[in-house]
């Protein structure tokens, strides 16, 4: 009888382990290298449609009021204790150039922080009017991050209501704001996926004054509008003598870019309970049922 060669056998072991660790062998599901490759972009396009949406339907999410803005904006809390700090450290003598524009700045953006409290008060309202009795109806969406973001969860989260967060991944990497209800915050890697959840529900676009990300945000709901590839919602501009300077839509009109009946498509308002009226006329006091908030 031959005695198996033990040095064989455990060889014959490593090698198999060997295989087994290997990328190759791995499963395709588990394997994130391979995921992460360019031929897999179209199975990660669908992984993040599928993924929120069969999670908004566990959540009974019918319909949602999207909220842009700036992420540079902070509450009026923050920039006065910015602003009282600063004033301190150049009280002792006449302030440097550096100091002077940093206190510009700083006054500037205490001056900006009424859209916070603007933004926090709105989703207060409409999220404390519209969840009610587990109804879970034009709930507040965000993109998830700092400034108007956070201040639209944040109103949501003080009436007790749940909001959506839409966060995305970065080149210097963004943070969720603490206001989100967890089970409604997603990150996403895709712009494009992130605008098609931004809007696969919602009723309304309010947009306050913001930067590059607000602007394509709120033109790309205006061109889906304007082309009929979306159904009319009302779109809300918050701080109507910032969107008067920021864009200049009479120019377009006068100029031929857009017609007269493209600028009624939006609404110029400064206060939250304007736009509280504007969505209960446009949805006649009532979110829209089931059916036609799943389209």
């Amino acid at each position: 009888m031959t005695v198996p060669d033990q040095t064989d056998a455990d060889q014959r072991k490593t090698l198999r382990e060997a295989i087994m660790r290997g990328p190759t062998y791995r499963l395709a599901h588990e394997d994130v290298a391979f995921l992460a490759e360019d031929d897999l972009r179209p199975l990660r396009l669908q992984l993040e449609l599928l993924k929120p949406e069969r999670e908004l339907r566990r959540q009974r999410i019918t319909s949602t009021i999207v909220v842009f803005g700036s992420a540079r904006v902070v509450s009026r809390e923050q920039a006065q204790a910015e602003l009282a700090d600063l004033e301190q450290h150049a009280a002792p003598r006449p302030p440097h150039s550096q100091q002077v524009s940093e206190l510009a700045s700083v006054r500037r953006q205490l001056a900006h922080a009424r859209y916070y409290e603007e933004a926090r008060r709105f989703a207060h309202l409409v999220s404390g009017h519209f969840q009610q009795e587990g109804r879970r109806d034009f709930v507040v969406v965000t993109g998830g991050g700092p400034g108007i973001m956070e201040a639209a969860n944040r109103g949501a989260f003080e009436a007790g209501a749940h909001s959506i967060g839409l966060n995305i991944t970065l080149p210097h990497e963004q943070q969720p704001n603490p206001y989100i209800s967890p089970e409604l915050a997603f990150r996403f890697r895709y712009f494009a996926l992130r605008k098609m959840h931004f809007l696969l529900r919602a009723r309304a676009l309010v947009a306050f004054p913001g930067g590059y990300g607000t602007l394509d945000e709120l033109f790309e709901v205006l061109t889906l509008v304007q082309t009929g590839k979306m159904a009319r919602i009302p779109i809300v501009l918050v701080g109507s003598e910032f969107w008067r300077r920021a864009v200049d839509f009479d120019y377009l009109v006068d100029e031929g870019f857009i017609s007269a009946e493209d600028r009624g498509l939006f609404t110029r308002v400064d206060s939250a309970e304007d736009i509280v009226t504007i969505l209960e006329t446009f949805h006649h006091g009532m979110p829209p049922g089931p059916e036609e908030a799943q389209g």
